[in-house]
């Protein structure tokens, strides 16, 4: 019987966080494929046929996958934020809270609701793409493989920052300050190899060069970092950000006033 419910509920909270971005799509979906479409003319046709190829592939090849997962990367996160810190706002959530549903259930369906508008975002981005370069699949698991654990990790990140916000600048300060510049300087727009030793040694620490990199390995073959590597740091991201989540729901952090 709680079986059931937790599965009533998990649908619930997953189709509900469906309907919510899809109904306001011209503001979840149409921004950043028009974003994205200007950063592929501009950096990719313009700036990129001065630059020539990296890595043996064009420059437009080159940034398309770090281009769609930076919008996976940022749609991920914002739906799941943006979704829980409104239902906070609205004291909605407490309602779920006082529920039967499990933690892990409130959990799992915020961070499904993140990774479907990540996916679909990224995949008409890529669609987008498309009309700029023919697109090349090198190994197409390895790209759903990193598109997954990305949009996992900037979900329960998205969720995170949703339990901990107590205003509306709360929400933004994150995405703004760190989770942005640290897109910026992960490998989307060029090959860490360009840099100075030390500032190669520096990008090494940002987690999202791997989720990149990583991305990037399933389209053309080639990473600047390990690949094994890469994918030990999503996971286990994903088991730190779940548990953190887990423990501030369990204790209330964030949520009891």
């Amino acid at each position: 019987m709680l079986t059931m419910l937790n599965y009533v509920a998990l649908k619930t909270i997953v189709r509900k966080e469906v309907i919510r971005f899809m109904r306001i799509w011209p503001q979840t979906l149409l921004p950043p494929i028009i974003t994205q479409g200007l950063y592929f003319a501009i950096f990719g046709k313009f700036i990129g046929s001065q630059i020539g190829q990296v890595h043996g592939v064009s420059y437009m090849a080159f940034i398309i996958p770090g281009l769609v997962m930076m919008a996976v990367i940022n749609n991920s996160y914002a739906n799941v934020v943006s979704s829980f810190f409104g239902s906070k706002f609205q004291r909605n959530v407490e309602e779920v809270m006082v529920s039967p549903t499990s933690n892990w259930v409130i959990m799992a369906g915020y961070s499904i609701g993140g990774i479907l508008r990540g996916l679909l975002v990224g995949l008409l981005v890529f669609i987008i793409s498309t009309l700029f370069e023919h697109p090349v699949i090198f190994n197409f698991g390895i790209i759903l493989l990193f598109i997954l654990l990305t949009s996992l990790v900037c979900s329960l990140g998205g969720l995170l920052n949703g339990i901990l916000a107590t205003k509306f600048d709360d929400v933004s300060i994150f995405p703004t300050f760190i989770l942005t510049p640290m897109t910026y300087l992960g490998g989307v727009f060029y090959s860490i190899h360009s840099l100075p030793e030390a500032w190669q040694k520096i990008s090494m620490y940002n987690p999202i060069l791997y989720m990149v990199n990583g991305f990037r390995y399933g389209f053309y073959g080639f990473t600047d970092v390990s690949l094994a590597l890469s994918i030990f740091l999503l996971c286990l991201l994903n088991v730190v950000l779940a548990v953190l989540t887990l423990v501030m729901l369990k204790k209330g952090i964030g949520l009891k006033s």
